[in-house]
């Protein structure tokens, strides 16, 4: 046992390395390069350069549906309800409302920070998202006819939107053209055509579908036991195949660097902006470690946590040394049997978190989700923003517990709100260090959860406890009957 978790570290400390090198190699080639250029790169140059990274990135899309919908599935689906209702409701309840605030948390900060403005505008894509007329009300309703798709196969393809058609005279006159963009009050009173938008998966709709298919299977009971065996069967092969691909990363990184430094003309300035990045994450993991998870805990036992999470110390160092949380389940059972956490929560809380409970990573991906934003220069409407909050906090749900699955989730939430996914390369420069501060918000969470669970259940697991010896006398007595039967 001891042999397989030194050999697991010592391959995630080498992709760790050879990711690190992919970035550090990149950034020195794409700075050759740019050193003795004798004029801007064309797009087509950059393309042949960034064709490996963008193979990577395709490869990486085609694990999102597949990924996506079985885990979510399998975690819903295998519930233990018969342990307890009282007891998953409060364990949902949880896993919901940190990941949430964890969201919420991160898209404050990044939103006051604003660590993607300044950048120059050399750098800027002239992208449809600010471009495109629209209205609070159409950006919400778009978000409800998303979560709710007609079609699950169109969902995989394409999302739903409200397309205004701009009048023929303010075409004509560039006047009144221009002057629309400023009169919104306008807007209200032209045509419009609800348009399918291709290249653009539903994530929303599938996670919303993935959701109810997981509570339909689970209440089945038996007979949806090969429903719940064939989607976590499939959501495993998923992460073995993840695991594959991430070891790709480095060889995508390298070529993705590079592609991103040719284009820029200020290497400075996006040093800049991902040490404000990488701040921004940071505080936000922090402040959500220590002060949210510990208010949520002192609220629902009126006890502090500082003890407990003083009884973590290794996991919280495993979670770190090997940033995954798949990989310290075993370790973080083993601490909280120790402290006296009942064994009946800890195989309860601690599998289901470890797939759906990840906080440190749905915070990241909202505050990535929006720096991107803001490097581009896209002004994010309040129901695109509340779309990356729902998608960050619903994608999590999904994310394997591998180190750097994160990117496959990533893609998933730019995807959302159609930023440009090629540009993840700016943030993988610093992201093998920041997934394990993510992973180790995400395991403390996750102990901390099954700690607050067992306390608030100790009442019902006593009454389960009394309901099995009942049973079990029973049966006793039915045998000793039978048998004196039979004499």
């Amino acid at each position: 046992m001891a042999q397989s978790k030194m050999r697991c570290m010592n391959r995630h400390s080498l992709l760790t390395i050879l990711t690190i090198i992919g970035v550090i190699g990149g950034t020195v080639t794409g700075l050759i390069l740019n050193q003795f250029r004798s004029r801007d790169w064309t797009k087509r140059e950059v393309m042949y350069v960034k064709y490996p990274g963008d193979l990577f990135l395709r490869v990486l899309k085609s694990l999102i549906i597949p990924l996506l919908t079985s885990s979510i599935v399998s975690a819903i689906g295998s519930l233990d309800l018969s342990l307890s209702k009282k007891i998953a409701a409060r364990s949902i309840i949880y896993y919901t409302v940190t990941t949430f605030c964890a969201v919420v948390l991160g898209i404050v900060l990044v939103t006051t920070i604003r660590p993607g403005v300044g950048v120059e505008k050399a750098v800027q894509n002239n992208s449809k998202v600010d471009q495109k007329i629209t209205l609070t009300a159409d950006t919400l309703m778009d978000l409800g006819r998303n979560m709710f798709p007609p079609n699950i196969i169109e969902a995989t393809i394409g999302q739903t939107h409200i397309h205004i058609k701009v009048p023929k005279e303010h075409l004509e006159n560039p006047r009144a053209k221009n002057a629309t963009f400023n009169l919104k009050d306008e807007y209200q009173f032209w045509d419009f055509e609800e348009v399918l938008q291709l290249k653009s998966t539903n994530i929303l709709g599938l996670v919303v579908y993935s959701i109810i298919v997981g509570i339909a299977v689970g209440q089945m009971g038996n007979r949806g036991a090969p429903l719940v065996i064939f989607f976590d069967a499939l959501s495993k092969a998923m992460m073995i195949v993840t695991g594959w691909v991430i070891w790709l990363s480095p060889i995508g990184v390298f070529f993705l660097v590079i592609a991103q430094i040719m284009e820029i003309t200020s290497f400075a300035t996006l040093l800049a902006q991902l040490g404000f990045y990488f701040g921004t994450v940071l505080l936000g993991l922090t402040i959500h470690g220590l002060g949210t998870l510990t208010v949520v805990y002192f609220i629902c036992t009126r006890t502090l946590p500082f003890k407990t999470i003083g009884g973590l110390s290794q996991v919280l160092a495993t979670a770190f040394g090997t940033a995954s949380s798949s990989a310290t389940m075993p370790i973080s059972i083993q601490a909280l049997d120790d402290i006296g956490v009942d064994p009946r929560v800890t195989r309860f809380v601690i599998p289901i978190g470890a797939m759906c409970n990840l906080d440190g990573t749905a915070l990241y991906e909202a505050v990535a989700a929006i720096f991107i934003a803001q490097r581009n220069g896209l002004q994010l409407g309040f129901g695109q923003t509340a779309a990356i909050c729902l998608t960050a906090t619903a994608a999590s749900i999904g994310g394997a517990g591998i180190p750097q699955a994160g990117l496959v989730t990533m893609v998933m939430v730019l995807d959302t709100v159609g930023l440009p996914a090629d540009q993840i390369s700016l943030i993988l420069a610093v992201d093998w260090l920041l997934d394990r501060f993510r992973t180790t918000i995400n395991v403390m969470g996750d102990c901390l959860g099954a700690r607050l669970v067992d306390i608030l259940s100790k009442s019902d697991l006593k009454k389960i406890a009394d309901a099995d010896k009942i049973n079990a006398d029973e049966h006793e007595l039915d045998e000793i009957i039978k048998d004196d039967c039979n004499v």
